[in-house]
């Protein structure tokens, strides 16, 4: 019985930690945040870090980006499946990070963007959660596309182009702490939309 109570204490404790290393990696980058900042924001002892995660700071980054990651895929998938169209549901996914964004005081661009600049170069396992997050993203797109009846060729050319113009406008938003660059890229997409799905 004890120890099924320490094992929900250790998976509640390890994602908390994960939890909390999303939220700052996503916020601060992954240099400027500290273990003792990690696991204090985690409310967990200083020891259970490397308990949790072996490899230190670098795999509880390369989690907490998958973890972000498959989050955010999910509300992607959730909010185009319930779209009338592809342009409505970029517009409705826009809508949705431009709010995280606003409601964060501009903190709080794409879960993947501040780690992937801050670190990816140098870490090798967090280039490729980084990689995965994105081309799973990139991937919800493209199927949504596909079932709209694009080829799949020109559905895996346009979740290329609507991804990597989302990003760059949530990343000029947040610069700018401004949502006029996101507004922007989403009107060109739901134009490019409207007139490439019929």
């Amino acid at each position: 019985m004890r120890y099924g109570r320490d094992m929900v204490r250790r998976t509640d404790t390890r994602q908390r930690m994960l939890d909390t290393a999303a939220d700052l990696f996503q916020t601060q980058g992954y240099h400027a945040t500290g273990l003792t900042q990690l696991t204090t924001a985690g409310g967990a002892p200083k020891g259970s870090l490397y308990f949790h995660f072996p490899g230190g700071k670098e795999q509880l980054a390369a989690e907490a980006v998958r973890l972000s990651s498959e989050r955010t895929g999910a509300m992607l998938e959730a909010i185009l499946r319930d779209a009338p169209d592809a342009a409505t549901g970029i517009d409705r996914a826009v809508d949705a990070l431009a709010n995280f964004l606003t409601e964060s005081d501009f903190q709080r661009g794409c879960p993947l963007a501040t780690v992937a600049l801050d670190a990816a170069a140098a870490s090798e396992p967090i280039r490729e959660a980084c990689a995965e997050g994105y081309a799973s993203w990139h991937d919800v797109l493209a199927e949504h596309l596909a079932g709209q009846g694009l080829s799949p060729e020109r559905a895996e050319e346009l979740a290329t182009i609507v991804l990597a113009a989302i990003e760059g406008g949530l990343l000029l938003a947040r610069t700018r702490r401004d949502l006029a660059p996101l507004r922007a890229v989403a009107a060109h997409l739901h134009t490019t939309l409207d007139r490439e799905v019929s």
